[in-house]
């Protein structure tokens, strides 16, 4: 049960699953100008509220199938592909604002765990604004053994840390085929995919806070490299 106005709009612009019914409040519809060409079943607040599980619905919910994850090998047979890696990124509002991002930035696609890791849920799907219909998401059985694949296929492998073996963010050329790790906050990356990066890269951080939140980090790191990409071209 999607919810939210961008969430159910991307879904429908996207067609990459059906959506086979949709509610609205009387007023959304009539300020959505993309709902008044839809059937739409016009409800109050509660019963969206009732319907979708949650008073977050922003006046609109709908029924679709579930999320149609991409296979991750399709990532790598892209040229020169930008690809975002999530190792056990657990919180859904983190995975839906770096799939935004990643959106928004150009990237092929976003690669997350089966275990351990937040799924593209219906708070996910709010929380990128409906980026998750338009970005492919595929899911790994081991990331690791993911970024061995991409390294035959020729990428290099980033992954954000802050330790004293990073280099500085702005010290890669980030040409060609690019994986972009990022680790859960409060644990970072995990051994095994630590070791599987090329190298590791920190963000300068010169106030009293030691970290930023997952999905900033993100950000900062993937329109870093956007530019890098840009000059390099």
């Amino acid at each position: 049960m999607l919810y939210g106005r961008n969430a159910v709009h991307e879904a429908l612009r996207a067609r990459r699953r059906p959506v086979h019914q949709i509610w609205a409040t009387q007023s959304t519809l009539r300020s959505e100008g993309w709902l008044q060409s839809r059937t739409v079943d016009v409800v109050d607040a509660d019963e969206l509220t009732r319907l979708a599980g949650t008073d977050a619905h922003q006046g609109v919910c709908a029924r679709a199938d579930g999320y149609p994850y991409a296979d991750a090998a399709g990532f790598l047979a892209a040229e020169a592909p930008l690809i975002v890696a999530l190792d056990e990124v657990q919180d859904v509002q983190n995975l839906g604002a770096i799939a935004r991002t990643a959106e928004c930035a150009g990237a092929t696609g976003l690669v997350i765990p089966e275990r351990r890791s937040a799924e593209v849920t219906p708070a996910a799907a709010k929380a990128s604004a409906g980026a998750v219909e338009h970005l492919p998401v595929a899911r790994v059985r081991n990331l690791a053994d993911f970024l061995a694949d991409a390294k035959a296929a020729g990428c290099w492998i980033y992954g954000a840390a802050g330790t004293a073996e990073a280099v500085p963010w702005t010290t890669p050329d980030y040409a060609g085929g690019i994986v972009l790790v990022m680790g859960a906050e409060g644990t970072g990356l995990r051994p095994r995919v630590a070791d599987s990066c090329d190298a590791l890269v920190a963000l300068p951080l010169a106030g009293r806070i030691s970290s930023l939140n997952v999905s900033a980090a993100a950000a900062a790191l993937l329109y870093e490299i956007v530019r890098g990409r840009t000059t390099s071209a």
